[in-house]
């Protein structure tokens, strides 16, 4: 633990980013060299001189036996980059944090994990996507990363909770500090089936410029990254776009055009990114076999009378919006409202507010 107290105190230095933390590292041999080099060593490095100033003063009012004190009376574990159990993935982005302070049973580790993240202000359509893919994702065996933030976080969580599978939050606070304070029994939740990981001390409070930061461990830590709603602005997007950067999938759940929370969705899709219309759509980009719902597959469908044939396949258990359909389709507004009626009175399809579609 000596030399992890080093890591630790270094790392708390005032305006020192992950870059310039392991530049420091590079220039001497271990943090207990860089601690204890005297100013004018530090300078000789060719280090910033302001930066050395912030460490001097640091230095001069940290006490190494509190940090290691605070870590134990709060139950915190530490992994640093260097050690086993740093999350594979997330040791090769171009910044990977140095330091990993989490609470929970397990870090991720080997295995497919997908990120699912948007808007705070989610739509009832939004929380039910996010529940539910995150709920088939966790019973495909798949680990689910969000962000704890009220809406779309806090329902991918909920949605691989329910499923009893894996979660894990990241935080732009400390991982002692809950926030949002509402989510207080989903933290303790989620800290049983997965973790809580921040790269922030203890004790931080959230900060809006925490959490654009703390995105880019989300969509390292995983394969893929799913936007399920978000505004044109949002910080879902520059999850998004870390995700492109580190390599990874990006993918978007379409929603209504006249709906702000899913303009930034369809952006994406126009941009490229891979459209969810269920979650199929994820999984078989890593070689999971889905089952054929084609009418040759092994799928039991309703008789279907003419026309509603053409609707069928591109309804599902996750709600679609009649302009979706209306793409896939080809057919008139009018024709397919008809079909949608018809098919609603038999029994086959329910309709949902915002003018989405679902199968019974």
């Amino acid at each position: 633990m000596e030399e992890k107290i080093y890591w630790l105190a270094l790392h708390r230095t005032p305006g020192l980013g992950p870059r310039r933390f392991m530049e420091l590292l590079q220039a001497f041999s271990s943090p207990r060299e860089v601690w204890e080099a005297p100013e004018r060593e530090l300078l000789a490095k060719g280090l910033n001189p302001s930066l050395v100033a912030s460490l001097s003063q640091w230095r001069r009012q940290c006490c190494l036996s509190e940090i290691e004190g605070e870590l134990k009376a709060k139950g915190i574990k530490v992994t640093l980059l260097k050690e086993d159990d740093y999350p594979e993935e997330l040791r090769h982005i171009y910044d990977p944090p140095p330091v990993l302070y989490w609470q929970g049973s397990r870090l991720p580790g080997e295995g497919l994990k997908i990120a699912l993240v948007g808007t705070r202000k989610a739509t009832p359509y939004g929380l039910r996507v996010a529940l539910q893919l995150a709920c088939e994702l966790a019973e495909a065996g798949v680990g689910v990363v969000s962000g704890l933030a009220r809406g779309i976080d806090s329902a991918a969580h909920r949605g691989a909770l329910k499923a009893g599978g894996l979660t894990w939050a990241v935080l732009g606070c400390g991982v002692d500090v809950v926030y949002p304070p509402e989510n207080r029994q989903l933290y303790q939740e989620i800290k049983e089936k997965g973790a809580v990981i921040s790269e922030f001390p203890p004790g931080t409070p959230p900060h809006p410029g925490h959490f654009p930061v703390r995105n880019r461990i989300i969509s390292g830590l995983c394969q893929g990254v799913v936007v399920v709603e978000a505004p044109s602005r949002s910080g879902a997007l520059i999850t998004a776009d870390m995700a492109l950067e580190q390599n990874r999938d990006v993918f978007a759940v379409p929603g209504p055009i006249t709906s702000r929370a899913s303009r930034g969705c369809l952006e994406l899709i126009q941009q490229g990114a891979k459209m969810v219309t269920c979650t199929g759509d994820i999984l078989s980009e890593y070689g999971f076999v889905i089952p054929d719902r084609s009418p040759s597959g092994g799928e039991t469908r309703p008789p279907l009378l003419p026309g509603e044939e053409a609707v069928w396949p591109f309804l599902g258990d996750v709600p679609v919006h009649l302009d979706f359909l209306l793409s896939r389709t080809g057919m008139s507004p009018g024709d397919l409202g008809r079909l949608l009626v018809q098919m609603e009175l038999r029994g086959l399809v329910k309709r949902l507010p915002g003018g989405f579609y679902q199968r019974v």
